[in-house]
């Protein structure tokens, strides 16, 4: 498949001595070289060194190679935080091939749209996780994906026409072929690596390009700001299927040489032994991770002494919950801003102070740039709100098939990020709306037109408006207004459930209240006043529990 991006020439000279100019492959190469017995990933049910990491990814990129997997193809990797999805990233990485990492939670909607999108010719699914069957999703969708050649199953219940995943990882492919093959694939820094939906104000989501290049720019952000070396230990629980898992929890280790610990599912009480057996020094996640772990029964009295930070993301970290951090434990929380188009882009500093890391996301990377500008393009002064825009070299390369709104959401060279904020005097962003019609649930993005358009489809409503209501843990979540068609009976909330479950909607994105009226706000001109529902929800939530 051929990629239409922005890397013009002069696009490429502008950041070329940004860059680092390598793949994740020159990173893994050296920590192999210095530590190669050193522990490198622990999951759950497995563990290995650095050495024995860059053998398996040989392994496997040769077995890639055996199934016809070519530099340029996408493999799609729909698994949970297991150690043989940074395998697969980094074999396909060796051979040049694209990965597309899908979150496990998504169902058949939005595995249908992405993996058609991406044209996959390769996806690789647990048989099940969270007592959900994907190999029963994919043969109810593989008939619509005529670039899908392998089906791979991590697991014991495989169907007959999908493959094993110890077919890759157990055959000694390196028996079969010469190793020396992989080092003939002529591997560019400016070459597509990864393709990542991410949602938009649009029904369908997009899909997010970033090079070598631009993702391993970003990862090397956080090495000075966190002044991280290999003697670090660090968690991850947040999906590899995020940026955040993916850049800083699959890729950010291998920059440094660090061990990485990995959780599938969260859990507060059981990230609290890991750090006590692992030595775990940091982590990175969305804030209500945070407040979990902070909220754990007894946790000023656990020996946790080796975590030093928690980077809180994706929400503003309450001036409430630092506080009693401060009480209770003795590890720095650091506040950050980014997305799936740029990364992380902001970040506070391990020393700042509370006023700035409640107060604030953090202020830019080096070489990467933002402004807040008003609705005249003109920069705002300090501390007054407009939309903002972002640049520099961790910035993604284009919407996979979709340039016209890659140029559309660029302005100048500036990414129009489709956030409302503030700059302060010292520099420091403070993110206080949004432009885009989205709604942030503890810091997993909602598309509030994709929900309404799913709910639109229903035959009995007449109008739908998805709109965030507050929450003392989440930040936002998701309320569903609807008016009925004439004659129609009011749609329950228990209802409205049962028909995004059969519309394969993925359960993250349900809206959790449901509000049934006769009208909507409007404004003279007929347009929906979206505010008002907020207002609306957010007065009846002072009194009732929604």
């Amino acid at each position: 498949m051929k990629f239409e991006t922005i890397l013009t020439d002069e696009y490429i000279e502008r950041y070329q001595n940004l860059w680092p100019n390598k793949t994740i492959l020159n990173y893994l190469n050296e920590s192999i070289e210095k530590n190669p017995d050193k522990t490198a990933i622990i999951d759950k049910k497995s563990r290995c060194t650095f050495k024995e990491l860059g053998e398996m990814v040989d392994r496997v990129a040769l077995g890639l190679m055996a199934y016809g997997i070519e530099k340029g193809d996408v493999i799609s990797l729909q698994l949970p935080n297991w150690n043989e999805f940074i395998v697969l990233h980094y074999a396909a990485t060796r051979i040049g091939a694209i990965t597309n990492p899908l979150i496990p939670i998504y169902r058949d909607r939005e595995i249908k749209y992405m993996v058609e999108m991406a044209e996959s010719k390769m996806i690789v699914i647990p048989d099940t996780f969270r007592n959900f069957n994907y190999p029963e999703m994919i043969q109810r969708l593989r008939d619509g994906w005529p670039a899908l050649k392998h089906i791979f199953v991590k697991g014991e219940d495989i169907p007959d026409e999908m493959k094993p995943l110890s077919d890759l990882f157990e055959e000694p492919w390196e028996e079969k072929y010469d190793v020396s093959v992989l080092d003939s694939v002529d591997l560019d820094p400016n070459d597509i690596t990864e393709i990542i939906f991410t949602s938009g104000t649009t029904g369908n989501p997009k899909g997010v390009m970033h090079t070598h290049n631009t993702l391993c720019v970003s990862t090397d952000y956080w090495v000075d700001r966190l002044k991280l070396t290999a003697d670090d230990v660090m968690f991850m629980a947040s999906t590899f299927a995020h940026q955040t898992g993916f850049g800083y929890g699959v890729r950010l280790p291998t920059h440094v040489g660090m061990t990485a610990v990995y959780q599938d599912i969260w859990n507060p009480h059981e990230f609290v032994e890991w750090i006590k057996k692992e030595k775990i020094t940091f982590t990175a996640s969305a804030t209500p991770f945070l407040q979990d772990m902070i909220s754990v029964d007894g946790i000023e009295n656990e020996d946790i002494h080796s975590f030093r930070a928690f980077v809180s993301l994706g929400a503003p970290i309450p001036r409430p919950l630092v506080k009693e951090a401060n009480e209770k434990v003795g590890f720095k929380i650091i506040s950050g801003w980014g997305q799936t188009e740029n990364g992380l882009v902001t970040l506070t500093g391990l020393n700042d102070s509370d006023e700035k890391i409640t107060g604030t996301d953090g202020y830019s990377f080096p070489g990467m740039e933002i402004k807040v500008v008003d609705e005249t393009g003109e920069i705002c002064p300090p501390d007054i709100e407009g939309s903002l825009l972002a640049s520099g070299p961790a910035q993604f390369v284009g919407y996979l098939k979709q340039m016209d709104i890659t140029e559309a959401e660029h302005e100048n060279g500036w990414f129009i990020t489709g956030d409302r904020a503030t700059i302060d005097q010292d520099g420091y962003v403070r993110i206080t709306g949004r432009d885009k019609d989205v709604i942030i649930r503890g810091g997993e993005n909602i598309p509030v037109a994709y929900l309404e358009n799913v709910l639109h489809e229903h035959p009995d409503i007449s109008v739908a408006q998805i709109i965030a209501m507050p929450d003392k843990r989440l930040q936002e979540k998701a309320c569903a207004f609807i008016s009925m068609k004439s004659g129609k009976d009011a749609l329950t909330f228990q209802e409205m459930q049962k028909f995004l479950e059969d519309k394969k909607v993925a359960k993250q994105y349900w809206p959790e209240h449901l509000e049934v009226v006769g009208d909507f706000p409007r404004t003279p001109s007929g347009k929906i006043q979206k505010f008002r529902l907020r207002e609306q929800i957010q007065e009846q939530m002072g009194h009732t529990k929604a």
